[in-house]
């Protein structure tokens, strides 16, 4: 006999927030030409990352230490706040799980921005949250209507990206903190801030390691270019990180992840590089649209969303055309967002590829429609 599943899981569909693009090679038969589509760093990881990697591969026999001792005492002196204030996880996404595990119970109420990161929204639902979206506004979430919908709806947690995905977009770290000046009692502000290296100075708020209304993610996936290790951080008020220690998986970080983070977090040329290159791809994303008759949106991000000028349909028909012409790409999945596509920042082979491939797929889409 096979154990029932529990009831709340029984309920929910069999799915994932991201097809990925192995699973898209398998069922075409054949690689992308030009991987350029879910925000990784094709850049790389430090030298010194790889180096550190290297270094800690004969000793995997061992399990990591399950404190991250050596990283969170570097971050605490990277970000000048106390070492009780960090949290290592596997990626933001496994921290975003636990923070749901953490604060919501079955039918807690949660806000969102639709058609922002779905796998938070995912986390939610696995935890028998229940989700209120907000519209973005002007292609950007609204801080001041999520605070409000929280309000009304008694939400324990809000969840923000800034800067934003999918659009790419971001607000000023004071804007960010009169909406944390804002927060209703009992709530909880989860700030996403993945593509923080690749933004404004002004972008984020000043750390208070001691502010309990809001939990801050970073990650070593994006401008540090270790998205397959899967190690990232938050930074909170100690006690809410001290709650971590009662449901997260303390041998989740592993040796390799843990040592190749700390040389990368040393590397301040290779960082410097890789947003270099990024803003440079930027702008070259944007030329190839604007030679296209297309708009991008204002990107803080390692991406660009390209406006496609119609609906979600022609834009999906886009995204086929560049799929059929081995040119991995994403768009958003939700109205009006989804008229953009968007597309990772890569290196100079992989646009050209782009260049060549996006007049024909934008010619197809057009007869097609």
């Amino acid at each position: 006999m096979t154990a029932p599943l529990a009831t709340l899981v029984a309920g929910l569909p069999a799915t994932v927030p991201f097809v990925g693009p192995e699973k898209q090679e398998r069922d075409r038969g054949r690689p992308f030409a030009a991987r350029i589509g879910a925000n990784e760093s094709v850049f790389g990881p430090s030298p010194m990352a790889v180096e550190a990697m290297r270094r800690a591969a004969p000793d995997m026999w061992m399990y990591c230490d399950p404190n991250n001792h050596d990283l969170r005492m570097a971050l605490a002196a990277h970000h000048r706040v106390p070492p009780e204030s960090i949290v290592i996880g596997e990626g933001i996404d496994g921290l975003l799980g636990y923070t749901v595990r953490l604060f919501v119970e079955s039918g807690r109420k949660v806000v969102t921005s639709a058609g922002a990161y779905p796998t938070f929204n995912y986390h939610v639902a696995g935890f028998g949250g229940e989700l209120v979206t907000v519209p973005y506004r002007d292609d950007a979430e609204d801080p001041e209507a999520l605070v409000e919908t929280a309000w009304d709806s008694g939400a324990r947690l809000i969840y923000i990206a800034n800067p934003d995905n999918p659009m790419g977009s971001w607000h000023g770290a004071e804007r960010i903190s009169r909406m944390i000046d804002a927060m209703p009692e009992g709530c909880l502000l989860c700030l996403d801030e993945a593509y923080v290296e690749f933004a404004p100075g002004d972008c984020a708020p000043a750390w208070d390691a001691a502010d309990k209304r809001v939990i801050r993610f970073r990650t070593f996936s994006k401008a540090y270019g270790m998205a397959g290790l899967r190690i990232g951080y938050a930074v909170c008020a100690p006690e809410t990180a001290a709650a971590f220690d009662r449901i997260r998986n303390h041998f989740g970080v592993t040796r390799m992840a843990q040592a190749a983070a700390l040389a990368a977090l040393g590397d301040e040329a290779h960082l410097a590089s890789v947003q270099a290159a990024v803003m440079a791809a930027r702008m070259r994303i944007h030329d190839i649209a604007v030679a296209n008759g297309l708009r991008t949106l204002p990107s803080a991000t390692n991406f660009v969303a390209i406006d496609c000028g119609r609906d979600g349909a022609f834009a999906r028909r886009v995204l086929a055309g560049l799929l059929k012409r081995d040119i991995f790409v994403r768009m958003p999945g939700i109205a009006p967002l989804d008229r953009c596509i968007r597309v990772s920042a890569g290196r100079h082979h992989e646009l050209d590829l782009l260049e060549a491939a996006l007049p024909p797929a934008l010619r197809e889409a057009a007869e097609s429609g």
